[in-house]
Parts: C-alpha cells; sequence; structure tokens
C-alpha cells in the first residue's frame, strides 16, 4: 500500500477550501492547504462579497440622505465622497473577518497551511518550490477570476476588474462599466450613487441575462431613474486613451458611436482559475468553462475532487460552502452523497434586491416545462410602503400539479425574504401551511403568506364551495350588491 505525506491536500484558500480543509482536519484528516495568495479568505474576502457589500451599504446610506426630504425630513447639505474613507472601511471590514480566515486558527483546527503556487506532477503529487508533497487525495479549489476581455478591443488603454475597484484613492468623476451581471450591476448603481456619472454597456438586450426580463428590467428602470445611464446590444470595438479619459469606439444598433470615462470597469464574467496547475499532464478533464467534476465532486480522477467556482456550475460562495461539505463526506467519510442543487438559492444585491430560488420563467421555458405563476406586489405589502418602498415583486411558479417550480423576489430584503422559501422549499412544506403560518404584521416577510394564500384563495372560496356551504348551512349569500342603487 502507498503511502503519502497527507490524507488530504486542499488547493486553494477560499470557500470551499476552508470549508473541506477545516471539516477533514476536525474528522481526524492529515490536511494540507495550500494557498497561492498572501492570505486565506479567497476572492469572496478580498475582492468579492465582502468588500461590495460594504460599498452598497456606504452608497446606500449616502443615497437615502440626498433623497431624505421624500420621508418629510428636511434636506440635508452634503459634501462630496471621499472615495479613500470607503476604501479604509472595506479594509477594516475584511480584517475583521479575516481573523476567522487566519492561518492560526486553521492551526488550531489541525490543518498546515503553506503557501504558494503549486503544481501537479502526478495524480498524487504536486510540486511547491523546490519540494514534493503527496496527499492520498486532493482537492482543487481555487476558484475563479474576472473574465479578461476577448480580442484587441481594450488592449490600449488600462481597466481595473473587481479586484481593484474597492481600493480606488478616489470616486471617479464617471465610470464605464461593461457587463450586466451581478457585479456590473452592483457596482455600477453604488457608484452612481456615490456621485460618479456611470454608462452601463451590455452586449446582449437585457441586464442580468439569467433573470426574468420583467424583473431585470424593473431593476434597470430604478437605475436609470438615479442616473445610470444603459446602452444595450452594444459591443466595445476600439479603445484610446485621450488626455486623462479613457475613449471606448461602439458598435450599436443605430451604429458607430464613442464615449468617454475617466475609469473603465471590466465585468464580463469569470474564468475558472486553473493555469499553471498541470492539469493537462495529469489527466483532469477541464475547459474554459472549469473543472469538470460529477454529482460528488469527482474530478476525472476519482481521489481528486473540485468544489466551489473552479468547476463553473454556480459561482457563489454559498455554492462553494455545500459542495465543500459534498468533498468532506465523499473523501472522509467514502459515502456517496452528491450534491442536490434544485433549491439553489442567489441574490443580486442592487436596490431593490433581486433573489431567486429554483426556477424563473426563463428557465422553466428552456426545460420544456409548464407552468403557471402567481405574483404579489410590494406594493400592497404595508410595511413596503410605510418605508417608501413599494417597488417590486414576489413571483411564484407552480406546475402542472401545482408544485412549486421557484420563487423569485425583487423588492426590499429580497435576500432575507427568500430564507423563508429556502426552509419552505428544503423541507416540502405545503403552501397551505405557509398560508396559514403567522407572520408579524407589519412585515415584508408578510408576502411570502399573501402569494401563498393568492393561490389558495380560489380553491376556498369557489363557486362549488360558496354552493354547497349555502345548502348545507343555508347561508343567505351576499349581503350587498354593488350594481344595486342605494
Amino acid at each position: 500500500m502507498a503511502t503519502y505525506d497527507y490524507d488530504l491536500g486542499v488547493i486553494g484558500g477560499g470557500a470551499a477550501g476552508l470549508t473541506v480543509a477545516s471539516g477533514a482536519s476536525q474528522l481526524g484528516a492529515r490536511t494540507l492547504l495550500i494557498e497561492k495568495e498572501p492570505s486565506l479568505g479567497g476572492d469572496c474576502l478580498h475582492f468579492g462579497c465582502v468588500p461590495s457589500k460594504t460599498l452598497i451599504h456606504s452608497a446606500r446610506l449616502y443615497h437615502s440622505l440626498k433623497s431624505c426630504s421624500r420621508f418629510g425630513l428636511p434636506e440635508v447639505d452634503m459634501k462630496e465622497v471621499d472615495f479613500s474613507r470607503i476604501a479604509e472601511r472595506i479594509r477594516s471590514v475584511i480584517a475583521v473577518i479575516q481573523e476567522h480566515d487566519s492561518v492560526e486558527r486553521f492551526c488550531r483546527l489541525g490543518v498546515e497551511v503553506r503557501f504558494g503556487a503549486p503544481r501537479f506532477v502526478d495524480e498524487h503529487q504536486i510540486e511547491l518550490g523546490s519540494k514534493r508533497i503527496s496527499a492520498r487525495s486532493w482537492v482543487i479549489a481555487t476558484g475563479s477570476s474576472s473574465a479578461l476581455p476577448h480580442g484587441a478591443a481594450l488592449q490600449n488603454i488600462p481597466y481595473i476588474t473587481n479586484k481593484e475597484i474597492f481600493t480606488l484613492d478616489r470616486l471617479p468623476a464617471s465610470l464605464v462599466v461593461l457587463g450586466a451581471g451581478p457585479i456590473a450591476i452592483e457596482m455600477a448603481q453604488s457608484f452612481c450613487r456615490l456621485g460618479s456619472r456611470v454608462t452601463v454597456i451590455q452586449r446582449s438586450g437585457q441586464i442580468l441575462s439569467k433573470e426574468d426580463k420583467d424583473l431585470a428590467d424593473g431593476v434597470m428602470e430604478v437605475m436609470e431613474s438615479e442616473g445610470v445611464r444603459f446602452m444595450l446590444n452594444t459591443t466595445v470595438i476600439g479603445a484610446r486613451t485621450v488626455g486623462n479619459k479613457q475613449e471606448l469606439v461602439l458598435a450599436t444598433q443605430a451604429g458607430e458611436k464613442t464615449i468617454q470615462a475617466e475609469t473603465v470597469l471590466v465585468a464580463q464574467g469569470r474564468r475558472p482559475n486553473i493555469d499553471g496547475l498541470g492539469l493537462t499532464e495529469i489527466g483532469v478533464a477541464h475547459s474554459a468553462r472549469g473543472i469538470t467534476v460529477d454529482e460528488r465532486m469527482r474530478t476525472s480522477h476519482s481521489h481528486i475532487y473540485a468544489p466551489g467556482d473552479v468547476n463553473g456550475n454556480f459561482q457563489f460562495t454559498h455554492a462553494a460552502g455545500h459542495e465543500g461539505g459534498i468533498v468532506v463526506t465523499n473523501a472522509i467519510f467514502r459515502l456517496p452523497r452528491k450534491v442536490n442543487s434544485r433549491w439553489m438559492p442567489w441574490c443580486t444585491y442592487c436596490d431593490p434586491e433581486l433573489a431567486s430560488i429554483g426556477m424563473n420563467e426563463k428557465r422553466a421555458k428552456e426545460a420544456g416545462i409548464s407552468y403557471t405563476v402567481w405574483t404579489e406586489e410590494f406594493s400592497a405589502n404595508d410595511r413596503a410602503l410605510a418605508q417608501g418602498e413599494g417597488l417590486g415583486k414576489l413571483k411564484m411558479l407552480l406546475d402542472e400539479k401545482e408544485k412549486p417550480l421557484g420563487v423569485q423576489i425583487l423588492g426590499p430584503s429580497a435576500g432575507e425574504l427568500l430564507a423563508e422559501w429556502v426552509a419552505i422549499l428544503n423541507s416540502g412544506m405545503k403552501l397551505s401551511s405557509l398560508a396559514g403560518a403567522i407572520h408579524p404584521y407589519p412585515t415584508l416577510s408578510e408576502i411570502n403568506k399573501r402569494v401563498a394564500g393568492s393561490y389558495l384563495s380560489p380553491k376556498i372560496f369557489s363557486p362549488t364551495v360558496r354552493k354547497g356551504l349555502k345548502l348545507i348551512f343555508q347561508l343567505k349569500g351576499s349581503a350587498c350588491n354593488p350594481s344595486s342603487k342605494i
């Protein structure tokens, strides 16, 4: 029997890698964690979820102060934003969370942490610097990075990605955002609220292209009302630096146009971090999309796993953590546990937020599934009206058997409201149970109860039920006829 230096080797110290390393070590496996960057935490902590949500909150507070008169408050004389102070706060938040992802903490859990860029020399052994290290099983959890522009259109100008945007020393007077996915939309709205002139350039005809068009259009309308300019069906075909600005040449449906901005943010998707790992040499199947895995997160070598962004399936931190847990079960317990992504939730943290779980209309149509849609508007929710946040709606999709396919929410605190649906759908709770549950008043969460009630009401108050009750209990029927004269 072969002997190895470690039971488990983990490459990548982001959400998936940290989940696997901590779980495996606490279960008694001799575990090595290797990280290429100077510190643990991954893209989410340093360049993604944490800094972006910190920035979004600052931008939302600033926006609220500028518009406080609509709440009956006196107008505030607002000073211009000093972005360096926001960047400082972002760094301080990261530093606090970093303690949880520190080398010292993982050492206390029994994990050995090393830094560097490993490369596989065979399917059980990697090379790290001048040393070779072996493990019985390996986990590739190297995550993803911002996809760089294809072609030569932007090669002559400087641009930034999510790696640079949170550490700017000052607020750009003007910002062009290339792309209209979640990162692009969140940053576009935030920088517009802070005072930048923002233009979003999107190659297709819809922002947030994975979402239903009616909800994505709702987000776009709000952002346009705040001052964000959108150019859809538009492609960058050239660029140059003019003075202290970047000039982009655009191909639009109306012909060729030019636009100038101080800063260009590229946010056109993600690419897997697989370069330099030696995957081809050891026969690990992969593509530009990511490493190929099965439902147990196994690669083409059954003892090598690839959870998280690097496999290209669900590029969410919570998905990476879940998949990391699947790996621990398979690699340590040797139990054939599979990923079940049917009820995978996600949220875009624009304002209002757009959250989703399960299938939306776009995915249901692509799958050829028949469905019905039940909606509830936030304009009918008393708490939303009291807060001045009546924009948006909840959509619930039911299949032919009237079983839930998915829920989408565009509205205030949509990501938090979705949590109730996470519990309902994963537990198989009946909609009648939700409709009958007592929710505190007034709360935004009442919208969940109301959409379930809207579905049940036609059944409960149907003509057949009314006729039966009238016959059994001798009910006299309506006491008021709106069409009759008084």
